[in-house]
């Protein structure tokens, strides 16, 4: 035996300033057992080597690997832990942070329960400019082990709980055959079935990860995980489905027609909810095509007034029919001028249009005295009335550039 308790996996690419910080953190990691850093360059072409180096010189025990090719993040990650010569490993983003006591404790957990394959935690979303920690992105009341195979109970504490198995320390040995490709299927749910077909599975209440929610380095960037949850709902119910089919394989679950409706509720209980949120983060965005969309989904399937759209509910009328307006002036070509005919408030309207993608070339103006012939064919109106639409007609503005509100919202059904 090598000696190493644990593996720090790293994968990184062409982020040489976030692994600095990253093994700046490391820096103050004081284990009380040997550990190593495994870190996985995807083929970088900045000075990620060099980074490396002077932290390597600096006394970090860091074991450096660089695959030949940008393989994408998976085939990194699964690099990084190859490589990994630790009892157990744990995956470490190169722009977050390990909180030192809650691996310590974890590890101690591992090292009591040998029938352990792996134990997972909730992670801190940490502001890194505050320096403080936001939430934790699941609740986890006290430790809880799960036995093998026991998939029926982890099923229901992952849908009770609504938990996401993403950050775990795991027995090494049983990464072999846990990190596998998995596009169709959310992996992690995947990968929690591979390791609990393997051995029991922990959940600690003690977090041992903070996810860096606000970077001091790019205090705006976006977060791979929350794109994910912006699109990926019908990959989730994926994931939950391979789980269950595990479960069956091995026996351990009941496939005749109540129990199998029981568990297609279940998936779909989670999926909605996760639309819930992809709807929350669209708003973000201000793409409320996009959450008006997923709302659709989440009204027909029961949740029209979950609390995630409850305050969106009455505004999806005017958001929504005013981005539709935006999107069909910038589509259609040649168009240089929108005029607003009859609007009680068209500084109002012409913000919204603005925030919600209208392009900055567009010329807003008001009402007929803004007429002149020769832009007709460059023009979109958008009139209050009927009468001001005959109004554009008889002045010459083709039919299909000329919008009424019903134009815009007989579709959005609330």
């Amino acid at each position: 035996m090598n000696g190493i308790k644990l593996s720090i996996c790293v994968p990184t690419y062409n982020r040489e300033a976030y692994l600095r910080n990253a093994l700046e953190h490391c820096e103050t990691y004081d284990f009380d057992f040997p550990y190593e850093i495994v870190i996985s360059d995807n083929a970088s072409t900045d000075n990620t080597k060099q980074v490396v180096d002077e932290f390597i010189a600096r006394g970090l025990p860091i074991r450096y690997f660089r695959r030949p090719i940008n393989g994408g993040p998976y085939k990194n990650v699964a690099s990084a832990f190859h490589h990994a010569v630790g009892e157990y490993s744990i995956y470490l983003a190169d722009d977050d942070f390990l909180i030192p006591d809650g691996v310590k404790a974890a590890v101690a957990y591992l090292d009591a329960h040998s029938d352990v394959s792996a134990c997972h935690a909730s992670w801190y979303l940490y502001d890194e400019i505050a320096d403080r920690d936001l939430t934790t992105f699941y609740k986890v009341d006290e430790d809880i082990k799960f036995a093998r195979h026991d998939f029926v109970e982890v099923f229901r504490f992952i849908c009770e709980r609504h938990i996401f198995p993403e950050i775990a320390i795991y027995r090494s040995s049983a990464l072999r055959s846990t990190w596998v490709p998995r596009d169709f299927c959310f992996c992690y749910f995947a990968y929690l079935a591979h390791v609990l077909d393997q051995g029991a599975v922990a959940f600690l209440k003690q977090p041992f990860y903070r996810s860096v929610a606000v970077s001091k380095l790019a205090p705006n960037r976006s977060q791979t995980g929350n794109e994910e949850v912006m699109v990926a709902w019908d990959k989730y119910r994926g994931g939950l489905e391979y789980f269950l089919y595990i479960a069956a394989k091995r026996g351990k679950l009941n496939t005749g027609p109540e129990s199998r409706a029981i568990y297609e509720e279940m998936c779909r209980i989670f999926t909605l909810n996760r639309m819930a949120v992809a709807i929350r983060f669209w708003a973000i965005r201000k793409d409320f095509i996009k959450a008006y969309e997923l709302y659709t989904r989440l009204a027909l399937g029961g949740m029209s007034h979950h609390p995630e759209v409850k305050t969106l509910r009455e505004s999806f009328p005017m958001l929504v029919s005013m981005q539709t307006l935006a999107y069909q002036v910038n589509a259609t070509a040649g168009i240089d001028q929108l005029i607003l005919s009859g609007m009680a408030d068209p500084n109002l309207i012409s913000e919204i249009l603005r925030d919600v993608g209208l392009e900055p070339q567009i010329e807003i103006t008001t009402d007929l005295e803004t007429h002149r012939p020769a832009r007709t064919e460059n023009t979109i109106v958008f009139a209050a009335d009927m009468p001001r639409r005959d109004k554009f007609l008889e002045l010459g503005y083709k039919p299909n550039l000329i919008f009424i509100e019903s134009d815009l919202t007989q579709h959005i059904l609330i």
